[in-house]
């Protein structure tokens, strides 16, 4: 099977996170706020899928001739981003993914452009090399692109993961991706040959419910999916709009077999368990999301992808 054309290819997973750490037989890049995404490559134009394989380009116009930049029958994997301030901005890109209006997709296109940055490459020509060493893929990608404000080389530094964590965490970044340098690429796998380092954790939940606490001022109830059933998670309230609460669909079920007393959860308002978000959150903390902030709705993935 043809892989290019086939465009199936399911990115590789970050297993786990640690602490930061040094290792000759490691490289380290920084880990962008964005979306995942594969990009496909020829003549005949750009394809971009995040990892529920949807098209990426009627709500990213501006990224449309990248093909231009790229060499022929190329697949890469990399993350779309946002950037404001020259930064990635999270809430940005999940706004864009949730236009449909085409004026103002294109409006947002203008004013804060995306761009692809791509840290693999996983088949050039007319082959697979997902089963070369991540160095060898690594030159392959830095030959198979021209760089240019929409589309960029991820780079990255051999055994300093320490250092490069510092100055993450110095530029508020979010974090650091350790990858074993003579890795394969496993198309949706987790395997330990990734690593994160994060200033901050984030996870997704499903969305189950809100609570009304002001005119402006809401908190999400939070959940997992699991065995059959829904798991109550918590709340989280910094960074929830009215906006983001006004998509969700009230369904007047409690969908948990059991919540905790207390903490506004009689008064809550339940939703069909249909959405999934992303909060960030202080790890290392027990039974608790400390300091938790609301980033936004994900596009690409299912509640049952939550568990």
């Amino acid at each position: 099977m043809d892989l290019f054309e086939n465009k199936k290819i399911s990115p590789m997973l970050i297993a786990q996170m640690q602490e930061p750490f040094n290792d000759d037989s490691w490289i380290y890049e920084l880990k962008l706020d964005g979306c995942r995404c594969i990009g496909y490559f020829d003549l005949n134009g750009t394809c971009l899928r995040n990892k529920r394989n949807m098209e990426l380009l009627p709500r990213f116009p501006e990224l449309k001739n990248l093909h231009h930049n790229v060499s022929e029958r190329t697949v890469l994997d990399g993350e779309l981003v946002v950037l404001r301030n020259g930064v990635p901005d999270f809430f940005e890109l999940q706004r864009r993914t949730f236009l449909t209006d085409r004026f103002k997709i294109e409006l947002a296109a203008s004013k804060y452009p995306a761009s692809f940055v791509a840290y693999d490459c996983l088949y050039e020509g007319s082959r697979s090399i997902m089963d070369q060493p991540l160095l060898e893929r690594k030159e392959i990608l830095r030959s198979s692109i021209r760089e240019n404000r929409l589309i960029a080389i991820s780079r990255y530094i051999p055994t300093d993961g320490i250092g490069l964590f510092r100055a993450a965490d110095e530029k508020e970044l979010e974090g650091v991706v350790a990858k074993r340098a003579a890795s394969l690429y496993y198309p949706g796998k987790r395997t330990k040959d990734w690593i994160k380092f994060k200033r901050m954790a984030d996870e997704e939940f499903v969305v189950c419910g809100y609570i009304r606490k002001s005119n402006k001022v809401f908190s999400i109830i939070l959940g997992k999916y699991h065995d059959g059933a829904y798991l109550y998670k918590g709340h989280v309230t910094l960074g929830v709009t009215k906006e983001a609460v006004s998509q969700l669909k009230k369904s007047g079920i409690m969908p948990f077999t059991a919540i905790p007393a207390g903490a506004g959860n009689e008064s809550a308002i339940w939703v069909y368990p249909d959405r999934v978000c992303t909060v960030e959150y202080m790890p290392n903390t027990k039974n608790s999301l400390r300091q938790a902030v609301f980033k936004g709705f994900r596009t690409d993935m299912t509640p049952e992808d939550i568990d």
